[in-house]
């Protein structure tokens, strides 16, 4: 398998599992089946698109390719038909999300990679690739982003990811072995803080000193 079979797979990945997130949010809203479309959508190639128009790709991954639309639209379309069999639906959201965001930096990490940028271009398309789907799907939700709640470990799974992958290959590990970590590492941090806490220190403010 090469590179660039490999990046295509994640993005298929992330843009299916991103969708069903999208959709069980459209759920917990209770919006009707156009709706869920429009979140499934929205979550599943958000990320990814940012990433083709900030890198000037020759086009963005969904408009070179509308499968990828067509399998964020069957996604919803399952979800909606669905979502009622689920206990907790948030429970499912947010560990569904953590593969999502696994798979997802791994994607854009591949992306850049294959287009010859430097490790902190590589980075940071990882790190957007992996977030911003879910950041947008949260805010046009009503729900509290997972990449901005407090004590887990979002922004820094997606950030370890991306930095493990870099190192990985700067090692001389192969490419695709790489990806593959990288995506593991995402989805142990993440994993970890959900199911044990882990995190880190977070900012405390201090009240001014009085003069006495």
């Amino acid at each position: 398998m090469t590179l660039e079979t490999l990046v295509t797979l994640l993005d298929y990945g992330s843009v299916l599992i991103f969708a069903l997130t999208g959709a069980l949010v459209a759920s917990r809203a209770q919006l009707d089946l156009v709706g869920f479309v429009f979140m499934a959508s929205l979550t599943a190639v958000g990320g990814g698109t940012l990433r083709d128009l900030i890198l000037n790709r020759d086009a963005v991954f969904w408009v070179a390719s509308p499968s990828y639309v067509v399998t964020a639209t069957l996604a919803a379309i399952l979800v909606f038909w669905t979502a009622h069999l689920f206990e907790s639906r948030y429970k499912w959201l947010v560990w569904l999300d953590a593969v999502a965001l696994s798979v997802a930096v791994a994607a854009g990490v591949g992306v850049a990679v294959e287009g010859g940028f430097g490790p902190v271009i590589v980075v940071m398309m990882g790190v957007m690739t992996g977030t911003f789907g879910g950041l947008m799907r949260d805010v046009v939700g009503n729900e509290v982003p997972l990449v901005l709640k407090q004590g887990q470990l979002y922004l820094t799974a997606a950030f370890g990811g991306a930095v493990a992958a870099v190192v990985l290959i700067w090692c001389g590990v192969p490419r695709f072995a790489a990806l593959i970590l990288c995506g593991f590492v995402v989805l142990a941090l993440r994993a970890g803080s959900l199911r044990w806490g882990w995190s880190l220190p977070v900012y405390k403010p201090r009240p001014p000193r009085t003069r006495g």
